[in-house]
């Protein structure tokens, strides 16, 4: 039995990374238009708009579906992750956010009467309803762009 190895001829891979490329450098270029300085932080942050964990996930449900059809199991597999993706992205990880912001304001008055560890907890980990909404219509949008130019 032979192994095909070559994942780069993969378009759905192509499919889920260029989702994901396109929402980090989005994000890039939206505080680039704020500040008029570039920031690299973004390429690789999590939080801000679009989310694009929630694009990663999208182009890859969308992906498969158009290669292997919406009523294949694997379409079932990949729409439940980019739904559970989409849930987190949205609740859990916002949750832990905004838990990350009040236990920096915590230490910052404790900070002011002792001496502890100045170091902050990441605060912009997860993302609002919009922002997981705007990057599943980014996704489904580059899956749809790159299979209908590079799709067999």
């Amino acid at each position: 039995m032979t192994q095909d190895f070559s994942w780069y001829s993969n378009i759905v891979i192509w499919c889920a990374l260029a989702a994901w490329m396109v929402a980090q450098c989005t994000k890039m270029l939206t505080d680039f238009i704020r500040t008029r300085k570039i920031d690299f932080h973004y390429l690789v942050s999590t939080g801000g708009v679009p989310s694009a964990h929630s694009a990663m996930a999208a182009a890859l449900a969308t992906a498969v579906g158009f290669r292997v059809g919406f009523s294949d199991p694997l379409f079932a597999v990949t729409l439940a992750f980019a739904i559970v993706v989409m849930f987190d992205a949205q609740s859990v990880r916002r949750a832990a956010g905004q838990q990350a912001k009040l236990l920096n304001q915590i230490v910052a008055e404790i900070f002011k009467e002792h001496h502890l560890s100045q170091q902050k907890l990441a605060e912009l980990l997860g993302h609002t309803p919009l922002e997981v909404f705007l990057g599943m219509i980014m996704g489904i949008l580059t899956a749809l762009i790159i299979l209908t130019k590079f799709g067999n």
